[in-house]
């Protein structure tokens, strides 16, 4: 069942247009994360569905009700769409309680006092924070406003929860920690959700579905496996993951995959679309699938030979970085071990690489 429906969506500032048309569907109890770089238009997406950006064209609906539809000039307002909404900055009110915060949309809608309190209470509780309810916000910690802010949007049951980058205001191991409780919650309570973020490590783990936008338009969408393991664009390709790319040209095409040739160096891999021998392209694969091969064995296809510039303690690694001698492009790869010194022999599989024209 279709939650909430995305069609056609155009928005401008002035002359600068900040959505191109974008279409998308968020579905029953699925989580959808909107990834993308500052200004690909992302958080302007997000609030034109809460309300808080008018489109110029387009269509906004949940189920049957329309939001939005410029063809037949409706519009709702924001107070009516009843939405939850989780700000990056959580804007909690300083001068009210835990409990009072998150029962403020509530008081708005004129519940009776006795259910106010059972519901806010019931939801600081699923929370952790139902000893917390007479604290005000400074005097939390970053990780409980986060989940105050979960709370009040999600105390009267809304169709859908808007978060708008609800976790960077969190240092990284706090981050790391409410993912899981964000995700966790999100399925123990069935929500339909709608999430900005620029961290593609939060989207993967949160998230059922990604849209990557790009300049105002979806590049590519799809589960976070297909997103990471199958990009269709070099955009995409480099936006997923850690990266290493190499810019040469392209030399064959035959069977789905493609040469592509540097100045010392010549790569298979898929071909991406768009692709014609002789022109520019670009080779990327993914640093953790890089390979250190014998150097005692012959050299074989889709293998660098580079000296080692430096390498990097990581904890659960250590990360490599050489350089190729004609154009000086960086290769990097990770191992288990600090063993490795001088001229290494690195393998890039020809089906871990892709080639995309630029």
């Amino acid at each position: 069942m279709i939650e909430l429906s995305v069609e056609n969506l155009h928005l401008k500032y002035g002359d600068n247009s900040v959505l191109r048309g974008v279409s998308m569907q968020l579905a029953k109890g699925e989580v959808v994360s909107l990834l993308g770089p500052s200004g690909s238009g992302k958080t302007t997406l997000l609030r034109a569905v809460a309300g808080l950006e008018k489109p110029t064209e387009g269509r906004i609906a949940i189920g049957e009700t329309r939001l939005y539809d410029g063809a037949a000039n409706v519009e709702l307002p924001a107070e009516e769409r009843n939405l939850g909404l989780v700000f990056q900055s959580y804007a909690l009110w300083p001068h009210k309680t835990v409990f009072d915060n998150v029962a403020y949309p509530l008081k708005l809608r004129k519940v009776p006092s006795a259910e106010l309190t059972r519901r806010v209470q019931a939801m600081l509780d699923q929370l952790g924070l139902g000893h917390l309810g007479r604290r005000h916000p400074h005097q939390l910690s970053g990780g409980q406003q986060q989940r105050v802010a979960i709370g009040r949007a999600l105390v009267y049951n809304p169709p859908i929860i808007l978060l708008d980058e609800p976790l960077s205001n969190l240092d990284a191991k706090l981050r790391e920690e409410a993912r899981v409780f964000l995700r966790e919650l999100i399925i123990r309570l069935g929500l339909s959700a709608l999430m900005v973020t620029h961290d593609q490590h939060e989207a993967m783990a949160i998230s059922d579905r990604i849209l990557l936008l790009n300049n105002g338009m979806i590049e590519q969408q799809g589960t976070p496996q297909e997103m990471y393991g199958a990009p269709s664009s070099l955009f995409t390709a480099e936006f997923m993951g850690s990266n290493n790319r190499l810019n040469g040209r392209v030399m064959e095409l035959r069977d789905g995959l493609a040469r592509i040739d540097g100045q010392d160096w010549s790569l298979w891999g898929g071909a991406g679309a768009g692709l014609a021998v002789g022109q520019p392209a670009a080779a990327v694969i993914r640093v953790e699938q890089v390979r250190f091969a014998d150097p005692a064995a012959d050299a074989g296809d889709n293998q660098l030979s580079l000296p080692l510039l430096t390498r990097m303690y990581l904890g659960n690694r250590w990360e490599y970085l050489f350089r190729t001698a004609a154009e000086g492009i960086p290769v990097r790869a990770y191992s288990d071990s600090a063993a490795r010194d001088g001229l290494c022999r690195l393998s890039l599989p020809a089906g871990h690489v892709w080639i995309f024209p630029v």
